[in-house]
C-alpha cells in the first residue's frame, strides 16, 4: 500500500463513494492505476494503489505489395472490453462445461431430496402405522400429521444449513462447501434407508436438508463466479435444469421400488459430485479473495483456455478485489445500510415470491394432489416433472436473449393464471410457467447481485428466507388443502399479483453485463 499526496495526482476522476470510500482511475505514462481513497479521522486520507500495464493498442500494419501497387493492411486489433470479449478456446470452454456439470450434481441432489416425499408417502405412512400401533391406535389423521412433519423438515434442516453457508463456502471455499454437503447428504440417506421410527427417518431427513441448504447457496454462486458473462445466464439456469430433473428421476425410480431403495439410490448423485470435484477448478473470484494469487491465475486460466488472453478479466477481478477488501465487514445489521439494502430487498422479495405462489406444495404433495384428481399418482407425478424439465430447458435457452425481467414477468402472469383456474389442468399451467421463470431465476440473480465482501451474509440470508418459505408452504398445504383447495389457490394467486408489481418496481436486467458492473449499479 502506497501513500500519495493528494497534490501528486496528474488527473481529477469521477469518485464514487461508498460509505468513507472513493474510488478513481487514473494514467499516468505507462501504468494505469487504480486508487481508493479511506476517510479516516482529521481528514486524512489512507490510498491503496493497484497498478498494472497499460495495453498498447496501436495498430499494427502490414505492407503487402502486389506488383507495382502498395497496399497497407491493419492486422486485426480486438479491444476487450471486461468478461465479454475474452476468447475461450475449446479446452476452456470445456472445463467450464465440466465444472458446470459437477457443481449440477448438487443441484440433482437437492431436487432427488424435495422429490423423495411424493413417491415415498403411502409406504412410509404404512410403515408409521405399524410402528405406533403398540402405543396408539392407528389413526391416519395422526399419520397425516407425522408425515407432514417429515415432508417440512427437509426445509428446517435447509434453513440452518443456509444459516451456514455463505460462512462454509468463504472459509474453505466453493469447492469444499460442496464436498461437506455431499457427505452430509449421504449421511443423511443411509439414516433413512436404515430407519426404523419416525425419528430416525426425521433424524436423516434433518441431515438431508442441511446438506442442500447448502447446496442450495454454493452451486449458483459457484456457477456464476467461473461462467463469462455473455454464457452465465445459460448456465446458471442448468441448476434449476438439474433440480427438476433430479425431482423427475425421483418419481419415475419411486414408482417402481421401495421407499427404502429408492433412497439408498440417491446416493449416487453425492458420490458422483465427490469425485468430479477432484477434477474442476475452484472459483477464481473465490481464491483471489483469499489471497491466492498464483492459483487464481492458474484457475482462471484453466476455464478460459490455455491460449485464451485473460489479462483483462485479471485486472478487472484483482481491482474489485483490492477495493472491496478495503471495505469493513459486514454484519446481519450491516445488511440494512443504504448500499446493501437494495440486493437483499431484490433477492429475499424474489424468493419469497417463488415460494409462497405455491408450488413447493404441490411438488411435495403430488401424489396426493393426483389421486384425489382421479389421475394414477405416480403417473401424473411423472408426467408433470417431466413438464417441468422440458420448460426449464426452454428458460435456460431463452434467459440470455430476452433476459431476466421479461422471463419472470411472463412467469409471474402464467402463475396467477394457473392458480385461478381448477382442475389438474391447472397445476400443469402453474407448474409449466413457475419452472420458465420463477423456478430458476431468483437462484441465478441472487449469484449475481452481491457483492464479494456481502456475498456470504448477504448470500445466506436470501437462502434462508427461501427454505422458510418452502417449510411454511410445505408444513401448511395439507392442512389448507383439507380446509379449502379453492381458498388456497386463490390466496397463492394474490401472492403472484404482488410478484408481478413488486418485478416491476424492484428487479434489475441483469443480462450480459459482468458481475463487477451489476454489483456497482446495486450499490449506486
Amino acid at each position: 500500500m502506497l501513500i500519495i499526496p493528494m497534490t501528486q495526482l496528474s488527473s481529477n476522476p469521477t469518485h464514487v463513494w461508498h460509505g468513507g470510500c472513493s474510488c478513481g482511475v487514473y494514467n499516468v505514462g505507462l501504468f494505469s492505476y487504480s486508487i481508493t481513497f479511506v476517510e479516516e479521522a482529521k481528514k486524512s486520507f489512507r490510498v491503496a494503489v493497484c497498478f498494472t500495464w497499460k495495453k498498447k493498442m496501436a495498430s499494427k500494419q502490414e505492407v503487402v505489395e502486389k506488383g507495382n501497387n502498395k497496399i497497407k493492411e491493419p492486422l486485426l486489433v480486438q479491444e476487450k472490453q471486461g468478461e465479454s470479449q475474452i476468447q475461450s478456446n475449446n479446452g476452456g470452454l470445456k472445463m467450464v462445461l465440466l465444472s458446470t456439470f459437477v457443481a449440477v450434481c448438487g443441484s440433482f441432489e437437492f431436487g432427488s431430496c424435495v422429490g423423495f416425499s411424493a413417491p415415498a408417502q403411502y409406504g412410509i405412512m404404512d410403515e408409521l402405522g405399524l410402528s405406533y400401533s403398540q402405543n396408539v391406535m392407528f389413526d391416519g389423521e395422526l399419520c397425516r400429521l407425522q408425515y407432514s412433519v417429515f415432508g417440512s423438515i427437509l426445509s428446517i434442516g435447509a434453513m440452518i444449513g443456509a444459516i451456514s453457508s455463505g460462512w462454509i463456502a468463504d472459509n474453505i471455499g466453493r469447492k469444499g462447501a460442496m464436498r461437506i454437503a455431499s457427505i452430509i447428504c449421504i449421511a443423511g440417506w443411509m439414516t433413512v434407508y436404515l430407519a426404523f421410527g419416525s425419528v430416525s427417518l426425521d433424524s436423516g431427513r434433518f441431515l438431508l436438508g442441511y446438506g442442500i441448504g447448502v447446496l442450495s447457496y454454493v452451486v449458483p454462486v459457484f456457477i456464476a463466479e467461473i461462467t463469462p458473462k455473455n454464457q452465465r445466464g445459460t448456465l446458471a439456469t442448468a441448476n434449476q435444469l438439474f433440480i427438476v430433473t433430479g425431482l423427475f428421476v425421483a418419481f419415475v425410480v419411486g414408482a417402481s421400488v421401495t421407499w427404502r431403495t429408492l433412497a439408498l439410490t440417491r446416493i449416487l448423485p453425492c458420490m458422483v459430485l465427490l469425485v468430479g470435484l477432484l477434477f474442476i477448478p475452484e472459483s477464481p473470484r473465490w481464491l483471489a479473495r483469499a489471497g491466492y494469487e498464483r492459483e487464481f491465475k492458474a484457475e482462471l486460466q484453466k476455464l478460459r483456455g490455455v491460449e485464451a488472453d485473460i489479462s483483462e478479466e485479471e485486472a478487472e477481478i484483482q481491482e474489485y478485489i483490492v477495493t472491496h477488501k478495503l471495505l469493513p465487514k459486514v454484519g446481519i445489521m450491516d445488511l440494512l445500510d443504504r448500499q446493501n439494502i437494495c440486493p437483499i430487498i431484490v433477492g429475499v422479495g424474489l424468493m419469497v415470491f417463488q415460494q409462497f405462489g405455491g408450488c413447493n406444495g404441490i411438488v411435495f404433495y403430488a401424489n396426493q394432489i393426483f389421486e384425489s384428481a382421479g389421475v394414477p399418482p405416480n403417473l401424473g407425478s411423472i408426467l408433470y416433472s417431466s413438464l417441468q424439465v422440458i420448460i426449464t430447458l426452454l428458460g435456460a435457452s431463452l434467459i440470455d436473449r430476452l433476459g431476466r425481467r421479461p422471463l419472470l414477468m411472463v412467469s409471474a402472469c402464467g402463475l396467477l393464471l394457473g392458480c385461478l383456474l381448477t382442475g389438474t389442468f391447472s397445476k400443469a399451467v402453474h407448474i409449466g410457467f413457475y419452472s420458465v421463470g420463477l423456478g430458476p431465476i431468483p437462484w441465478v440473480i441472487m449469484s449475481e447481485i452481491f457483492p464479494l465482501h456481502v456475498k456470504a451474509i448477504g448470500g445466506s440470508v436470501v437462502t434462508l428466507a427461501n427454505w422458510f418459505g418452502a417449510w411454511a408452504v410445505s408444513y401448511t398445504f395439507n392442512f389448507l388443502m383439507n380446509w379449502s383447495s379453492h381458498g388456497t389457490f386463490f390466496g397463492y394467486a394474490f401472492v403472484c399479483a404482488a410478484a408481478v408489481v413488486f418485478i416491476i418496481m424492484e428487479v434489475p436486467e441483469t443480462k450480459g453485463r459482468t458481475l463487477e458492473e451489476i454489483q456497482a449499479s446495486m450499490n449506486g
